[in-house]
């Protein structure tokens, strides 16, 4: 089994990475090989347009544009289970989350009769972190979530999303104009929450690579 690990925050070792790493582990713990990248250490853009990948003649499920995504999305579609963490900005995932997911799903899509040209099996884990409560996640971001996942079932495997709710955002609000939040509240659902988060990520992990 091949995993493959996206951090789609700009942070590397803050709430979606610890997610994204716990998911790793949980991989690993049922003999599942693993890559871990940061996409904004990649440098790549959405989709642009060349349609190289509609030419008549031409090899599916290839995104032809000469940047650091394509390779990753060629091993994206070999491997067995891809996992994917973005915080949540504005109330959608990052710029880097929404461009891989337009290369990945354009150059999967038939223009003939809007198939699917992947006949691969890729589990996906949808991992999302967001400074919101859970209610506010039910009522608002679900809806989002869902389509995030929708566009991942192109893949054809199972889809799963672990949506982590109030989080800590910085170690010390004091900093910083964020007069919104309560440091307390914060930094007890980070004490009591957040390992829960951190357990569920690992299941994550460890069923979407072939664990039970």
């Amino acid at each position: 089994m091949k995993t493959i690990i996206l951090n789609g925050s700009p942070r590397k070792n803050w709430n979606t990475a610890l997610m994204l790493k716990e998911a790793k582990k949980g991989a690993e713990s049922v003999g599942a090989e693993t890559e871990y990248l940061d996409l904004f250490d990649l440098t790549y853009t959405g989709c642009r347009s060349c349609m190289a990948c509609k030419r008549k003649g031409g090899e599916r499920c290839r995104c032809f544009w000469k940047d650091d995504l394509s390779p990753l999305i060629d091993r994206i579609f070999a491997a067995d289970a891809l996992i994917i963490g973005s915080p949540i900005y504005l109330g959608d995932v990052t710029s880097q989350v929404r461009g891989l997911i337009e290369r990945l799903h354009f150059c999967a899509l038939s223009y003939d009769d809007y198939s699917n040209y992947f006949t691969g099996k890729v589990n996906v884990g949808i991992i999302l972190t967001m400074n919101a409560p859970r209610s506010f996640y039910e009522l608002a971001y679900s809806r989002k979530a869902n389509e995030i996942a929708q566009s991942f079932r192109a893949l054809n495997g199972e889809v799963e999303v672990c949506a982590c709710c109030d989080t800590l955002q910085v170690n010390d609000y004091s900093k910083f104009n964020m007069a919104g939040f309560n440091e307390e509240h914060k930094k007890e659902m980070r004490e009591k929450q957040f390992p829960a988060d951190l357990e569920k990520a690992f299941r994550m992990g460890a069923h979407l690579s072939g664990g039970r």
